[in-house]
């Protein structure tokens, strides 16, 4: 915001103050022509435009930031929404694209779910260092007027005082955290974008997204492309431009109030805009999307998924040392593609199996190769076991909920001081006596 200099805003540097660089002289101006100079002229005592202007970037920042903590938490119970009930609905799991192991559509909800729980945390986090009080720092040594901090703090709704002066309007690492703290989240989000789109193609087929959020060609007849996903994960490089321009802005920049500072609010607002709308979208989009499980369990058998599971049974049951079994398996895997068969062809895999001395039953290699107990069998924690799976649903739904009860504890404080501020405010208007608060 602007410093102490004069002259006009130019039209770009007017929209980039966000309004509030001539504020205090236009709320002055209108206060002194309707209550008189006596009274508008004392509304600047023991203040400057370098501390209020963070008290306005601070009071506004906090609730977007919470809203952004809602929307997580709002995408958070969408995938255990998608979670329950879907604990043995089988699907590839995937490493370097491939196909790794069988997993279930559970077991893939519950880890986005387990993933937005560190950006709730970071928010939350960052949240506690954002909400800290910097009036009174005033331009950059504070002042020789009585002035009281810790009142200011309680009727503003800040935890605690933002103390050193000079350091108070030096500071935009508040910015760049909340700037951090939304690359992160705008990375995570995106790769999310990414799967659905894939998802929804015809290779994959897993899901079909909801009419609403695709849109046709203007040319080819047939086609559903899923635009709002794209643009969700194509607006992540504005957010990370946006953390890089603070981190630039602020880069050699002395102690003390330098105009520089005020070019750190276009980015920011907009790349809460960006995480806030993207959240909802996604959080609507899952809840909506079809699923096609018939074609996850089809692709799940045909992929060769079930190798790491069919080689960790001949260590246990023939005690084979692992890299032995390792190799076996996969010269197994390259005679099926060689024939152009896959694992499901039982009798192929006995007889491949018995050529290199391992004396196996068709029935065996069906129970072992059976996606779902696939999944039953990785009961370890944190694995795809159905047991195991609704165990962390659970403990995830209970995180959520500490998240949910902080962000309502913030809301309910910043309430509480507007309250408490406006009473005062009566107060004073009336010549009522203030009481202590």
């Amino acid at each position: 915001m602007a410093g102490e200099g004069k002259g006009r805003l130019s039209g770009r540097e007017f929209q980039s103050e966000g309004r509030a660089g001539r504020c205090p002289y236009n709320i002055e101006s209108f206060i002194s022509k309707g209550a008189g100079e006596e009274i508008g002229g004392k509304l600047h005592t023991a203040r400057s435009r370098n501390d209020q202007v963070l008290v306005d970037t601070k009071l506004h920042l906090r609730e977007e930031m919470l809203k952004v903590e809602g929307d997580i938490i709002a995408l958070q119970k969408s995938f255990l929404k998608l979670a329950e009930g879907n604990e043995k609905t089988v699907m590839p799991g995937f490493t370097h694209m491939q196909h790794a192991q069988p997993i279930s559509l559970a077991f893939w909800a519950t880890g986005y779910a387990s993933m937005l729980l560190r950006d709730l945390e970071r928010f939350q986090q960052t949240y506690e260092r954002v909400n800290m009080n910097p009036l009174g720092a005033c331009a950059m040594s504070g002042t020789s007027l009585p002035t009281n901090r810790e009142t200011t703090t309680k009727l503003l709704g800040f935890k605690e005082v933002h103390e050193h002066a000079l350091d108070v309007v030096s500071s935009r690492d508040f910015v760049i955290e909340t700037m951090a703290d939304l690359a992160i989240l705008a990375s995570n989000i995106s790769k999310l974008a990414e799967e659905l789109i894939l998802w929804s193609s015809d290779e994959f087929r897993f899901i079909e997204i909801d009419d609403k959020y695709c849109s046709g060609s203007s040319i080819m007849p047939q086609k559903k492309n899923p635009d709002l996903l794209e643009l969700i994960r194509g607006r992540t490089g504005h957010v990370y431009g946006g953390l890089m321009n603070i981190l630039t802005v602020t880069k050699g920049l002395p102690m003390g109030y330098n105009r520089d500072l005020q070019e750190d609010k276009l980015s920011l607002w907009y790349s809460l805009t960006v995480a806030q709308s993207s959240l909802k979208l996604l959080a609507k989009i899952i809840g909506s999307m079809k699923l096609n499980k018939s074609r996850m369990e089809q692709k799940t058998a045909s992929g060769f998924s079930q190798a790491t599971a069919l080689a960790n049974y001949l260590v246990v049951k023939y005690k084979v040392p692992f890299r032995k079994s390792h190799g076996m398996v996969k010269e197994l895997v390259e005679e099926l593609i060689s024939r152009g068969e896959a694992m499901e062809n039982v009798e192929s895999v006995v007889e491949i199996l018995g050529d290199k001395g391992v004396k196996i039953k068709a029935s065996d290699v069906n129970e072992v190769l059976n996606p779902e107990k696939i999944l039953e069998s990785q009961g370890s924690m944190g694995g795809t076991s159905p047991k195991e799976v609704e165990r962390m649903e659970k403990a995830l739904e209970e995180k959520i909920s500490e998240g949910q009860k902080v962000l309502d504890d913030s809301w309910a404080g910043i309430d509480k001081a507007k309250k408490l501020s406006e009473e005062v405010m009566k107060k004073v208007l009336y010549g009522e006596e203030l009481m202590d608060f």
